[in-house]
């Protein structure tokens, strides 16, 4: 007869949750895992106090919205200058190559014996486009546009366009080609991005892109309406980057302490951002007023603090890479407190604070480098006229962009220890409890001891 062995019974599983050290070790001491979830929650103390200063802040900028929220940007009678003209789209319905003196073509400018400019006429094949109008009151109408063999615009049938209308020109000039129609690649691009981050985000990535679209809409109907309503534009911009931040941060982020503490430290951030910019500003005073574009918005809506506007973009454009290292800066001393539940809040603060010096490394060389790029024409036309460093750095045109850039650079540099102390105070006193009582740590410098092997 032959007997059957019965396997033995499964160990008893340690309890889920904390054990007495806080850290979730069950028994076996290697029971713990670490969670990719959502943030632990903190106690109802912390969350008080947390609230306690973001609740007033929040109903502070509804209220600002509210007051400041525009009724309509005022019409003006268009300029037909720059951005301020008619537009209609186009297609070009027909090129043909024809002798560039047989149309009249200008050439490239010249001197005459006396150093005085005259205009030549050019030489060569120029090709001769037939545009038909496809939108507007016009539609239908064809006109024709010269296109000459170094003109930086070529254009091939079939091809999109967009072109300006001036009513008031004669009759054979009022339509003219001022760029190619980009909305199908742009379209394109637009659907690649939020597909990469839909696919490498999942859901968070659709709460980013949910936040984008928030942000976009916050610009184009509360921003930029309110401003040419003629509100200040330093009090548009902080309400209006305030709701964006609250928004974006809470959407993707989730309502946690770790996000208020994100949220803190950005605005504490952008506090300092604004003063020094208000304070840097007017000390170079500097104007905002330093091309065609700034000089047709003072033109049309003169009541516009065009120093304010300048302000106002200093700390929008820095609004971003702010939620940026907040968010990061939060989440690594969340994750350290998470790793080692007895570390103190000095320790995390000095763990934290050398994850935001490499952060802080990466963002202030990337703003420079992306400024340089952006505006590496500006700088070659400064190269060719051999001007100092001294005179580019000081020239208004430059200025500005030098003090847009180091502005948000300190803000974004603060950030970083602003930010970690908030986090590390905040993630440190707020002890996990086991059977109502605090948890006790081993002894170690700043609170920071090691745990005791079980």
């Amino acid at each position: 007869m032959t007997t059957t062995q019965q396997p033995p019974p499964p160990p008893p599983q340690p309890p889920h949750g904390p054990g007495p050290s806080g850290s979730g070790h069950g028994p076996g001491g290697h029971g713990h895992s670490h969670s990719h979830g959502p943030a632990t929650p903190v106690s109802q103390h912390l969350r008080k106090v947390i609230a306690a200063i973001l609740v007033p802040f929040s109903v502070a900028v509804v209220v600002g919205l509210v007051v400041l929220w525009p009724g309509g940007a005022p019409d003006h009678e268009r300029t037909g200058v720059g951005f301020d003209r008619q537009t209609q789209q186009a297609t070009v319905a027909r090129v043909e190559k024809v002798d560039c003196k047989s149309v009249n073509a200008a050439g490239s400018a010249t001197q005459d014996p006396s150093g005085a400019p005259t205009q030549g006429r050019a030489s060569g094949t120029c090709e001769k486009a037939t545009i038909r109008v496809a939108t507007g009151k016009d539609t239908g109408r064809t006109f024709t546009e010269i296109i000459q063999p170094d003109s930086p615009r070529q254009l091939r049938e079939g091809q999109k366009v967009i072109v300006a209308y001036a009513p008031d020109a004669p009759r054979e000039l009022q339509y003219s080609v001022t760029d190619v129609d980009r909305k199908i690649p742009m379209a394109l691009l637009a659907g690649i991005f939020a597909l990469v981050v839909v696919v490498v985000g999942r859901m968070r990535g659709v709460m980013a892109l949910v936040a984008l679209a928030v942000s976009f809409l916050v610009l184009t109907l509360f921003i930029l309406p309110a401003i040419l309503q003629g509100s200040n534009p330093l009090v548009v911009a902080v309400v209006g980057a305030s709701a964006i931040m609250l928004i974006a941060l809470y959407m993707c982020h989730g309502l946690t302490a770790r996000t208020s503490v994100a949220v803190l430290g950005t605005l504490v951030s952008l506090l300092l951002i604004g003063v020094l910019g208000s304070l840097f500003i007017g000390w170079a005073a500097l104007t905002g007023n330093t091309d065609d574009n700034t000089g047709l918005i003072h033109g049309l809506y003169p009541d516009i603090d065009m120093s304010g506007l300048l302000l106002a973009g200093v700390i929008i454009g820095s609004l971003g890479v702010l939620d940026d290292v907040t968010v990061t800066q939060t989440s690594a001393v969340w994750e350290l407190h998470e790793a080692n539940p007895t570390m103190g809040w000095r320790g995390l603060y000095r763990a934290g604070i050398r994850i935001g010096r490499d952060h802080i490394a990466s963002v202030v060389n990337t703003l420079v480098l992306a400024y340089a790029g952006a505006a590496l024409p500006l700088l070659l036309l400064f190269s060719i006229a051999q001007s100092s460093v001294v005179d580019v750095a000081t020239s208004e045109l430059v200025a500005e962009e030098i003090v847009r850039t180091l502005v948000g650079s300190i803000g974004l540099v603060a950030a970083v220890p602003v930010t970690t102390a908030l986090a590390a105070l905040v993630v440190s006193a707020d002890r996990p409890t086991s059977g109502g009582r605090p948890a006790r740590t081993a002894p170690g410098r700043g609170g920071g001891g090691r745990r005791r092997k079980r």
